[in-house]
């Protein structure tokens, strides 16, 4: 389980920064080195589960969040979108000037 995960986060890299060597190269070294420091673990180690589910969804959104921009020479950013990025629908900013975001009856500056 921890071998596909580890591909899945590699595969995830390539896919969020491609082109863009230094960028993958610094984040597969992060990744060894984040897996390194639980390579002692054994398989029925309490701390593997929540360790592979959270290689899992770092290389979800790493997948699906992360979008790379590039600088045009018309002084635009370029994003590189695509078809696993995931695409909300804005309703938040279609909202009237001043409503707030209500999610389960709280606003984003309750506690």
């Amino acid at each position: 389980m921890a071998l596909v995960a580890y591909r899945n986060i590699l595969r995830s890299t390539r896919l969020a920064f491609g082109g863009d060597m230094q960028l993958i190269r610094a984040a597969r070294t992060e990744t060894r080195n984040a897996f390194l420091k639980n390579a002692a673990l054994a398989p029925t180690d309490p701390q593997l589960g929540p360790a592979i589910a959270h290689a899992k969804e770092v290389a979800k959104i790493l997948r699906e969040n992360v979008v790379q921009g590039k600088l045009d020479e018309a002084g635009k950013y370029k994003l590189r979108i695509h078809e696993h990025t995931e695409r909300g629908d804005n309703d938040t900013v279609k909202m009237p000037k001043g409503q707030k975001v209500v999610v389960d009856g709280k606003k984003c500056l309750d506690k």
